[in-house]
């Protein structure tokens, strides 16, 4: 908890522009399956920012390949990732050419060049900019990506670093009738949220100095259970000719049987207890992941109102996700010096991860 431990400056984030309510999706697929609509409603989802296929002559939605979606992935995550990191500079007040390291993260597409560069060439970035992409970690990613910044920040004092999460979960989406695709059809939405985390400067006497507003990154503590290395994974789909997100139906319970242990951790040798965190900026993971985590935890809607606000009306956006809600609970302006929060994400591995934070 030293003097050198960066804050987060501010935040930005983009969606497509085209939303649509689980019952117009249900619709425009034409799905009657009992069993599949209930999945679409009953996942406490209002509606979702998506890039459809186009429509047919006949009017139903042409079936993507593999090749479209990894354009798809392409056009999107750079014209969303673009738009959230402009949003972030243009809140923090800091100008383009001031970033002096930029880290991408995805896992809804495989891009080489990394989508980092590809942002520095459609911004016009400094080509000297540092980079790094994070690629198929999943959910989870977007605070390992938070901690590749954040230590990059504390050894380069005042200057910025930004790390984008551009998620075009439309792209990773396969059409069939079963229930494994209806649950991850059901659940994401597209997205995109950039973050800027700057440590503060060190005068010439080595002392740093007047530091930014907003809350420092004190730590970090993550778990990854191996035994549930299996439970979100992609596969390649052999009938479908593209790959195919799955979800175990037991993901709420795996990450409410560890969520408790991996806080712990996080707080340990702290003096603090979860009671005395102010504000929880949980990843929008669907309906159950959030109810274990609040049973397993002790808390309440109020708790973890921007996590659920999202989910309803964004669904889940993969690695940005706590960051949306980080964004809302920024406009409500509750937070006050000396409050604490913490920030959670979880994903394939299976992993969670956390990040303590305080203003």
């Amino acid at each position: 908890m030293g003097l050198t431990a960066p804050h987060i400056l501010g935040v930005g984030t983009a969606v497509p522009p085209e939303h649509y309510s689980q019952e117009e999706l249900l619709d425009l697929f034409e799905i009657t399956d009992r069993r599949v609509r209930s999945v679409f409603l009953m996942g406490s989802i209002r509606q979702r920012s998506l890039v459809l296929p186009p429509a047919g002559p006949d009017g139903t939605r042409v079936r993507e390949s593999q090749g479209d979606l990894l354009d798809k992935h392409k056009a999107w995550a750079v014209s969303l990732g673009s738009e959230a990191l402009t949003q972030c500079l243009k809140r923090t007040g800091i100008d383009l050419s001031e970033v002096a390291y930029l880290c991408c993260v995805t896992s809804t597409g495989f891009l080489t060049p990394g989508l980092s560069a590809l942002l520095i060439r459609e911004l016009g970035m400094d080509w000297h900019v540092g980079r790094s992409d994070i690629v198929g970690m999943g959910c989870n990613a977007g605070l390992n990506g938070l901690g590749v910044v954040r230590n990059w920040a504390a050894a380069n004092p005042g200057r910025p670093a930004v790390m984008v999460c551009a998620e075009a979960c439309s792209a990773a989406y396969a059409m069939d009738a079963t229930m494994r695709t209806a649950v991850v059809n059901s659940l994401f939405g597209d997205g995109a949220a950039a973050v800027a985390v700057m440590a503060d400067p060190v005068g010439g006497d080595g002392v740093p100095g007047a530091g930014p507003d907003g809350p420092r990154i004190l730590r970090t503590e993550g778990v990854t259970i191996v035994d549930a290395i299996d439970a979100m994974r992609y596969d390649w789909d052999r009938d479908q000719g593209c790959f195919s997100f799955f979800l175990d139906p037991q993901v709420p319970y795996l990450v409410g049987a560890n969520v408790e242990g991996v806080v712990d951790r996080l707080l340990a040798g702290t003096s603090l207890h979860r009671d005395d965190i102010e504000h929880w900026l949980v990843h929008s993971g669907g309906k159950k992941v959030i109810d274990s985590i609040a049973v397993n935890l002790g808390l309440t809607r109020h708790d973890l109102r921007h996590t659920i606000t999202v989910l309803r009306d964004y669904g889940n956006v993969s690695s940005g996700s706590f960051l949306f809600s980080y964004d809302r609970l920024l406009q409500e302006g509750v937070a006050r010096a000396g409050d604490y929060g913490v920030l959670m994400t979880m994903g394939p591995g299976s992993t969670i991860e956390t990040a303590l934070i305080q203003w």
